[in-house]
């Protein structure tokens, strides 16, 4: 039946991912269609083990990507603790009425089986939440980041819930564990050895499942605690970032086979299908409390919405905690089955949702802004940018070429704008003026400052989208200046050109011809220099 099980699983995740949905959904759908095949999940042992592995990589995958310092801001560990403390407020009531009203799911659940429901029912998905970001290029953004940093930290709840689950009292020899930063030149020397290719992969999987893991748990820690400490520590490594991508589908691979396990519990019956349609339709609500809580940190309306329609969904991790709590008897299995169901169908709704967010905030937007309170946060607020005259839009590697090349010829007379954070600060070293700022966000047209001297915009955005937007957004201000920008598609061209650029430059195009130029030009100058040394040779 092997064949089977990833023909099948391979089949779902296709045709679910053809409508735009992550393929998780489809491997969950596999497991109830291998269910209904007469597999079992206690048929496949290794397909729990590998379960496991793929959560113990999720957590050192999100360790690796871990900035504390972004979980120390108000809006992240307070915004995602009184959120989770308010579902659960929210959602153990609500359970219990539903169990009073005959629901036989919930009818004889105790309190403490309400609250771990309510605890896995109260997270959102990092899986659909980094697609969703990664999608429309906006996981530097403020909401974006805001969005991450939270979910990072309920992924931290639901560790120190699966560190408690383990029941059993930790050995003495845990606080050794304490030393760990001590090993941390060591380990940093191996990590700069191992170069680039497999033995990177491999080093990454010793650290995860051996360091971090086996070690944990031979000390009578939870393993997946230690793979998320240990990915912390290499996270200030220049090449985390490689690794976390070496790993990736490693880690996409295994969380495959939990997804599967999830399924292979049993088909949901009627009942429990109209049980996940409630617990989703509740889900605005939990986007309206998060959406309260980020404008009191003062928030702009637009950044708080963004944030918490990303974060409108239930989770994976939801599915993890639930798993956890049916194996050690806490929670009847099924309910594995109904959250599975609830999930799936947030997904299916928060898909449109995130995609209609904009039109939605334009339609309500002089409501929206009544929830703000001022003064607004210090990275919200109004973007002053004096009187340049020249401005580039999208400070990456082009937009800085571009700078220098402008101040070069024409001094300081030029502004950059750009979304991260860490760019504008690296461009702020370098001597170059940069602001930080989103141009495709609607917002920061509107906190912009007038520039009435600006002569040039040079628009270097990665993204069509965004150039296309700040075209339309630059002519709806009444600027009559000059409009440049770069595109990776010459097929993009028409539509900046109709929206009012004057000139459009194919990235790829016009790197190659700056590239002949360079080397023609170094050609012209090596055979001057060779004909000036023969005629002084000829002199002589």
């Amino acid at each position: 039946m092997e064949p089977a099980i990833l023909v099948i699983t391979l089949a779902c995740g296709l045709l679910v991912s053809r409508v735009g949905l992550p393929p998780l959904i489809g491997y969950l759908v596999a497991g109830f269609v291998l269910f209904m095949f007469g597999i079992e999940e206690s048929s496949l042992p290794l397909l729990e083990q590998l379960a496991n592995l793929g959560v113990t990589l999720l957590l050192f995958a999100i360790g690796l990507k871990l900035d504390l310092r972004s979980l120390f801001k108000a809006e992240v560990w307070a915004g995602a603790g009184i959120h989770l403390m308010g579902s659960m407020l929210f959602f153990v009531p609500l359970l219990k009425l539903l169990g009073i009203l005959g629901l036989s799911q919930l009818t004889g659940l105790g309190w403490e089986q309400l609250s771990l429901l309510a605890f896995a029912l109260g997270f959102s998905s990092t899986v659909f939440a980094v697609k969703v970001l990664e999608d429309k290029g906006d996981m530097q953004t403020l909401y974006g980041r805001v969005a991450i940093g939270i979910l990072i930290m309920q992924d931290i709840f639901a560790v120190a819930f699966l560190t408690i689950s383990k029941g059993d009292i930790p050995s003495i020899w845990a606080l050794a564990l304490l030393l760990l930063p001590l090993a941390k030149p060591l380990i940093y020397k191996a990590f700069d050895r191992v170069g680039h290719g497999e033995l990177l992969v491999l080093f990454g999987l010793v650290m995860a499942l051996v360091v971090g893991a086996w070690l944990f748990e031979a000390v009578g820690l939870k393993p997946d605690l230690g793979a998320l400490i240990i990915g912390i520590l290499l996270a200030g490594h220049p090449k985390s970032s490689e690794l976390a991508k070496s790993l990736f589908y490693f880690k996409e691979l295994f969380l495959v086979a939990f997804f599967l396990t999830i399924g292979l519990n049993g088909l949901p019956t009627l009942e429990d299908v109209a049980l996940a349609g409630i617990l989703v339709a509740v889900i605005p609500l939990k986007i309206a409390l998060f959406f309260y809580l980020l404008t009191r940190f003062k928030l702009r309306s637009r950044t708080a919405m963004l944030a918490s329609f990303s974060l409108g969904n239930y989770s994976e991790f939801g599915l993890i905690v639930a798993a956890v709590a049916a194996h050690k008897g806490w929670l009847p299995p099924q309910w594995l089955i109904i959250i599975a169901v609830a999930l799936s169908i947030s997904f299916l709704l928060a898909a449109p949702l995130n995609n209609a967010v904009g039109a939605l905030y334009q339609k309500f937007n002089a409501r929206l802004r009544q929830m703000e309170r001022y003064p607004l946060h210090p990275e919200d607020r109004p973007i002053a940018i004096g009187n340049p005259r020249f401005m580039i839009i999208g400070m990456g590697r082009i937009g800085a070429g571009a700078y220098d090349e402008l101040r070069a010829k024409f001094g300081d007379e030029i502004l950059g704008i750009e979304h991260k954070r860490e760019l504008v600060s690296h461009h702020l070293n370098y001597g170059r003026s940069v602001v930080q700022g989103d141009a495709a966000d609607i917002d920061f047209w509107e906190k912009l400052d007038n520039a009435d001297g600006l002569e040039l915009v040079l628009l270097a955005m990665p993204h069509h989208g965004g150039n296309l937007f700040a075209v339309e957004q630059l002519r709806k201000r009444g600027y009559s200046g000059k409009i440049s920008a770069i595109v990776q598609y010459s097929e993009d061209i028409p539509s900046l050109k109709e929206a009012g650029a004057h000139s459009v430059y194919n990235l790829y195009e016009a790197a190659g011809a700056g590239f002949v130029e360079h080397v023609t030009s170094e050609l012209l100058f090596f055979s001057q220099q060779a004909e000036a040394e023969r005629e002084a040779k000829t002199v002589i």
